[in-house]
């Protein structure tokens, strides 16, 4: 323990700490620890989004199943609908298309 302590740049103690779970010590402190233990590409693992299966689906809950739009964008999306139908969209209707 005094040699994982003394790599990770800390104090017996802390890694006791560590060991115990104790949830007080720095996030810092546990990587220098996984670090000195060659357990470093764990830490990948502990912060990856993908293996929160809790998180993940608590946030699926939050999603909404609507949008709605407020009545500004609403206007704004009509006229853009209305813009892209009167454009030709490929280069032989480019040709055909009268020009004013």
């Amino acid at each position: 323990m005094e040699i994982v302590a003394a790599r990770a740049l800390t104090t017996r103690q802390t890694v006791s700490r560590i060991e115990k779970g104790d949830p007080r010590v720095a996030m810092g402190t546990w990587a220098g620890v996984l670090f000195a233990l060659g357990l470093a590409n764990r830490l990948r693992d502990l912060a990856a989004p993908s293996s929160d299966e809790l998180g993940l689906s608590l946030e699926g809950e939050r999603l909404p199943t609507q949008i709605h739009l407020p009545k500004s964008s609403r206007k704004t999306t009509k006229r853009l609908k209305a813009t892209d139908q009167e454009r030709p969209t490929s280069a032989s209707q480019q040709r055909r298309a009268p020009k004013t």
